[in-house]
């Protein structure tokens, strides 16, 4: 039997900005985001639209997607660093020892 290995730590992680007074809610970021991060919400912005917002930020990949279908240039989606624990251990191991 062949075991996959777990890939929560090989996914690539992301955020996701949104300018909410930009956004006429079209629906585009969250109809095309392959991982399913952003809802349509249930507050208006001053225009009288619902924006998106996020609603499993721990899945966002950063790829962007959302900000290059967006009419209105309302949300982006960035890579985000390594976690700081893993950023330590890599600080400490780079030096090697003396």
């Amino acid at each position: 039997m062949i075991v996959a290995p777990a890939l929560g730590d090989q996914v690539a992680k992301g955020r996701v900005s949104i300018v909410v007074e930009r956004c006429k809610a079209c629906g585009f970021c969250v109809e095309f985001c392959p991982t399913h991060v952003l809802a349509l919400s249930s507050a208006f912005n001053s225009k009288g639209y619902h924006p998106p917002h996020v609603v499993h930020p721990d899945k966002c990949s950063g790829c962007d997607l959302c900000g290059m279908y967006c009419p209105d240039f309302a949300i982006y989606g960035s890579k985000t660093d390594a976690k700081p624990a893993e950023a330590g251990k890599a600080g400490k191991t780079a030096g090697g020892a003396k």
